[in-house]
């Protein structure tokens, strides 16, 4: 059984997941470690936008940072966001 506090944040997490732009950016995050600039141009989002989204994906703890100087490198938090978004795919691609 769940209950309402783990229901709550289990419907939180595929929230996070149901925006085409953030599954853009975790696809993009699966190759690997890349900063805002590289992700915008990789999912065609200014990097504003990028920004915003990445900034939602954090607080949901999907993906980290790494800060190199003055710029931040963002990478998908562990195994999990990557294994939650390859069974996702693997749904919609073969049913």
């Amino acid at each position: 059984m769940l209950d309402d506090t783990h229901a709550a944040s289990l419907a939180e997490l595929f929230r996070a997941f149901s925006d085409p732009s953030r599954l853009k950016i975790i696809a993009a995050l699966v190759q690997g470690e890349l900063n805002v600039g590289s992700i915008a141009e990789e999912v065609g989002l200014s990097e504003s936008a990028t920004s915003h989204h990445l900034r939602g994906l954090r607080q949901m703890q999907l993906v980290r940072t790494r800060k190199e100087g003055r710029q931040v490198f963002y990478s998908l938090m562990d195994d999990h966001v990557n294994h939650l978004f390859q069974v996702g795919r693997e749904h919609i691609l073969h049913g």
